[in-house]
């Protein structure tokens, strides 16, 4: 039985057996909300005048002051009305037992808040979305009774960036503040990943999310309905871009309608990137990401990274764990999809290192055992503490070779190339499951099936006679060509197990990995933006080029027994569009004559050396 199968086996007999118990633990936490907070509503004045609908729940068993957790969303701050509770109303319900004061508001435009609503609202305009934050927090800590006028605030995702605005030019009370899986730059968080578009992701997303209401609303518009649970064949069948609108969107998705114009790296996307903005963080930044999720692994990244370089001396951590978009909160982190990680890794964030950072810059408890960086080694499946992030590492190179090899050494030869076809009507999926909707176990799945397929090429090192770990950034130096003038090439990182692994245990199931190619880490490149994002190029038919493709950092053991695949291919869909393999200026413009089968080649050798820039972790790294 294959690793998805015991892992839908284990799936089940957990459902099974836990369900009642996970429903009565969470019914008797929302009765015991309801019986200890009292709720109460707002419209809080902005420094223009526009209202945002904010509710707060204040603690109702003490006259101590308590401080302010504060979650900005898009998402809706209801359920609406002073006796409709939340069932939960902090990160984890550890926070609601502890005592805040906690509000939640709708940013301006979206549900029962004033205003107009703008995606990634640029810091240029003069109201934006670190001001609503100032004045937002301004107003609690003077208005709001039994404060003791702290602040703290977090959100995920979206609202990951909009706790990300609140620490720029922060209001004296905001004490910590705590991205988590923030979008950084739209560009290239979820939308597009260097120059290919999130096709699934973004068109699941805007054709809800991206609906006009006019003036207040509660609810959310009606789901989409795409009449079959399979992704793959939905989006084949929708055939180019251009047909979206057509047949499903009729002009009516103002966002779908930016990004059908705005393709390339241009002044639209650059006036949304908050990066160059995170200047003047007076509070201390606790930035959390998953080394599996799937919309927004640069975003943690960068946004620590960012506040890091421009506020020196501030206390800014890094956490990146194993986990899925919001997996820390939302699941044990014990495994995902094929890939297990042996411990509940969520519930060590959740009890050692959010809770206990809160406690302490907003309560004055016990100062948390945090270091710079927190991050959990895959592979090894164990926590690291790091000083900094990247860590120190010996840089190093994989160099694709002749014969499917994959080595350290580069070849003795000057050149070589491995050729296939590209057929934009067959393209490699993006997951082997059946599913409408972005699959979060396809950041782990197994890539076995597709090494099979002649339009995926497969290098391999051999086996490793000790342990090799991965640390920080990577970046794949690929050599290719094409007789077409247009191409994507896509990148996987693979730890390829031993056919004799051991049978693991988990909850009383067993399974196996044997033989099993786990992805640790891809990443796609439009071959347009070799040189420029902003000025995209085709390529000259047969001409052998080099595409720089920087990967998503990496912090992954492969054990020795082990074997390091690198898997490149031009397709990986139904998550990103397919490329049409003839140049046009616009892809979402695209016509169905435009789409093309092409001969692609990968190069190696000393005179087109492709290869994997990595840093090989060692104990003085630590």
């Amino acid at each position: 039985m294959n690793v998805r199968l015991w892992v839908l086996v284990l799936w089940l007999f957990s459902t099974v057996i836990g369900l009642s118990q996970e429903s009565s633990e969470a019914e008797k936490h929302a009765a015991w909300v309801r019986a200890n907070y009292s709720k109460f509503e707002y419209q809080i004045p902005m420094r223009d005048g526009t209202k945002l609908f904010t509710t707060v729940y204040r603690p109702n068993w003490s006259q101590q002051d308590f401080p302010i957790l504060l979650s900005r969303t898009p998402y809706s701050a209801g359920p609406y009305g002073a006796a409709r509770y939340k069932k939960v109303l902090g990160p984890h319900p550890e926070f609601d037992r502890d005592g805040f004061i906690f509000m939640f508001q709708d940013v301006r435009g979206r549900f029962m808040s004033e205003g107009t609503f703008v995606n990634m609202r640029p810091q240029s305009d003069p109201v934006n979305e670190s001001t609503d934050a100032y004045d937002t927090i301004d107003w609690a800590v003077k208005n709001l009774p039994r404060n003791n006028k702290r602040v703290g605030q977090w959100g995920v995702s979206y609202p990951g960036f909009y706790t990300s605005c609140a620490a720029i030019s922060s209001h004296p009370a905001l004490k910590v503040a705590s991205p988590q899986a923030p979008i950084a730059d739209w560009y290239w968080d979820d939308m597009h990943h260097n120059g290919a578009f999130s096709l699934q992701l973004a068109f699941n997303f805007f054709s809800i999310f991206g609906v006009k209401s006019e003036g207040p609303y509660e609810k959310w518009p009606k789901p989409f309905e795409h009449k079959t649970p399979d992704g793959y064949q939905f989006f084949l069948d929708l055939g180019p871009l251009s047909n979206v609108n057509k047949r499903f969107f009729n002009n009516e998705i103002a966002f779908w309608n930016e990004l059908a114009d705005h393709p390339n790296y241009d002044s639209f996307w650059q006036s949304r990137n908050l990066l160059p903005h995170l200047k003047n963080v007076g509070c201390t930044v606790l930035t959390v990401g998953g080394w599996f999720d799937a919309e927004d692994l640069y975003g943690p990244l960068q946004t620590y990274a960012a506040v890091e370089r421009n506020n020196p001396g501030i206390r800014n951590t890094l956490v990146m764990g194993p986990w899925f978009h919001g997996g820390w909160l939302r699941g044990k982190g014990d495994f995902l999809g094929d890939t297990p990680f042996d411990f509940p890794s969520s519930e060590y964030f959740q009890e050692q290192v959010m809770l206990p950072l809160f406690l302490e810059r907003l309560k004055d408890g016990p100062a948390a055992d945090l270091p710079e960086a927190l991050v959990f080694e895959t592979g090894a499946n164990r926590w690291r503490r790091f000083a900094a992030w990247p860590p120190k590492v010996t840089a190093k190179a994989l160099y694709l070779n002749p014969d499917a090899k994959l080595s350290f050494r580069p070849s003795k030869s000057e050149k070589g190339s491995v050729s296939f076809v590209s057929d934009p009507a067959h393209p490699v999926p993006s997951t082997t499951e059946i599913s409408i909707k972005r699959r979060r176990e396809m950041m782990t799945e197994d890539q076995r099936s597709a090494g099979r397929r002649p339009d995926v090429l497969s290098f391999q090192t051999e086996v490793l006679s000790e342990d090799v770990t991965l640390a920080g950034p990577m970046e794949m130096e690929l050599w290719v060509s094409t007789d077409q003038t247009a191409a994507d090439w896509v990148v996987k990182v693979i730890d390829v197990y031993p056919g004799d692994e051991p049978v693991r245990k988990v909850d009383d199931t067993e399974f196996s990995l044997g033989d099993a190619q786990l992805l640790v880490r891809y990443e796609i490149f439009r071959g347009r933006y070799r040189k420029s994002f902003e000025k995209p190029e085709p390529f000259v038919p047969n001409q052998v080029t080099k595409v720089p493709i920087k990967l998503p950092d990496v912090c992954h053991t492969f054990a020795r027994g082990h074997r390091l695949m690198i898997q490149v291919q031009s397709s990986y869909f139904p998550f990103f569009d397919r490329n049409p393999q003839t140049y046009v200026d616009n892809i979402f413009e695209a016509k169905a004559a435009d789409f093309s089968k092409a001969n692609h080649s990968v190069w190696y050798g000393s005179k087109y050396p492709s290869r994997l820039k990595v840093g090989v972790l060692n104990e003085e790294g630590l």
